[in-house]
């Protein structure tokens, strides 16, 4: 068999691993979240650009993180009768006009529209991500394959971030989002090259949603899949305003700061595999436990530059484990409708985001960026005690 040979009859996951689609996979992930992270290493630029508050600019991301909630809800019914191959270059294209709408957006209104095509992508791509990842390799290979496709993260998150920091000030911020546009483009002309035929499996309606949400477990996991991401996200998306005003640092000290963050975030992609090895549960909850009390230390220690850089480094190396147990808890514990869970997830995470940014944005503008930090702590105690509280680990066999 090889990667074009996955048809409508073929098994839930392919007998042979169609490693070159799995690397595609990753590759979207990288440009899409790379397109997602822009706004963090570049708020201040496009702020002063557009004439409005880093608070206000900080708004991008909610705007895709709103969209990303609708579209990853809603993908999986609307299109469950076409092949999934082209639903997902759809989205690359989708990728492509958003980095040029805001690359020559000319008011924040623009901008914001730009950013929600970018979550329609987004929200509808991880949506199927971890479903399609399961059909292209064995079973036995798919810890293995969520990896190297959440590797995309850590990757856009190492050069996102630092580049997009050192470039923006270099060329301007908007010759930043039209390259991002030329990678969508060339990331497009690989999944087209190498993504499989792969026709839509599961039920995939609206009223599926319903019934993984009305199973306790599930519930529990959206509740703390919420915290988690709404409390990292409130941090990262403020990154660069903490260490301008309380670090003290300029340009190529933060590039090389968010360069040792997703250096670090990238190894913690494999610290997760092999912690969910041993334990799917305790990974869930130690991660966000370890972000939080990495966002008190960095209040009290922060304005030292050496002891800031240790801190967001460890905060990347924690942070890289989250993508990876979640996707591994998608697989497990809910492998018998996972296009649908994974799409309740991707939800449940860009809320998070949206919340994260928008309420980090109003406690920024209100009381600082230091409260941004003792606030987002809080949330991640509560998403570890809600983990412990009752998130089920337990394997559910895939659909045939």
């Amino acid at each position: 068999m090889t990667d074009r040979n996955l048809s409508a009859g073929a098994p839930a996951a392919s007998t042979v691993p169609a490693w070159s689609a799995v690397f595609a996979m990753s590759l979207g992930v990288f440009s899409l979240v790379g397109a997602e992270f822009l706004p963090a290493s570049l708020l201040t630029p496009m702020a002063e650009d557009l004439g409005i508050t880093e608070g206000l600019a900080g708004q991008a991301v909610t705007a895709t993180a709103a969209m990303g909630v609708v579209a990853s809800l809603l993908v999986a019914a609307l299109t469950h009768r076409i092949d999934r191959r082209t639903v997902l270059a759809g989205f690359s294209v989708l990728l492509i006009l958003s980095n040029l709408v805001v690359a020559f957006a000319g008011s924040v209104e623009v901008l914001l529209a730009g950013r929600l095509l970018l979550g329609a992508a987004l929200g509808g791509f991880w949506s199927l991500s971890t479903a399609v990842v399961m059909r292209l390799v064995p079973e036995a290979s798919v810890p293995k394959a969520l990896s190297i496709m959440v590797s995309g993260v850590s990757a856009a998150t190492i050069f996102a971030a630092p580049v997009g920091s050192y470039l923006g000030d270099l060329l301007g911020w908007r010759y930043v989002f039209a390259g991002a546009a030329g990678l969508g483009v060339a990331v497009l002309a690989v999944q087209l090259a190498t993504l499989p035929a792969l026709p839509p499996r599961g039920r995939s309606r609206l009223s599926t949603l319903v019934e993984l949400m009305s199973r306790r477990h599930i519930a529990l996991a959206m509740l703390a899949v919420l915290l988690v991401f709404a409390g990292h996200m409130s941090l990262f998306t403020y990154i660069r305003p903490f260490l301008e005003t309380v670090t003290g640092i300029g340009v190529t000290a933060i590039s090389a700061t968010l360069l040792a963050f997703g250096i670090a975030n990238f190894l913690g992609n494999y610290l997760g595999s092999l912690l969910v090895a041993r334990s799917l549960r305790l990974t869930l909850a130690l991660a966000p436990l370890a972000i939080s009390a990495l966002a008190y230390l960095l209040t009290n220690l922060g304005a030292s530059f050496p002891s800031a850089l240790v801190i967001i480094t460890v905060w990347g190396l924690a942070f890289g484990t989250v993508p990876v147990a979640w996707s591994a808890w998608v697989s497990r514990a809910v492998a018998d409708e996972a296009e649908s869970a994974g799409g309740l997830l991707v939800a449940a995470i860009n809320l998070a985001i949206a919340a994260g940014a928008a309420v980090g944005g109003l406690v920024l503008d209100l009381s600082g960026v230091v409260s941004v930090f003792l606030t987002s702590g809080a949330v991640l105690v509560l998403a570890t005690l809600t983990v412990l509280a009752g998130v089920q680990t337990a394997r559910v066999p895939a659909r045939a």
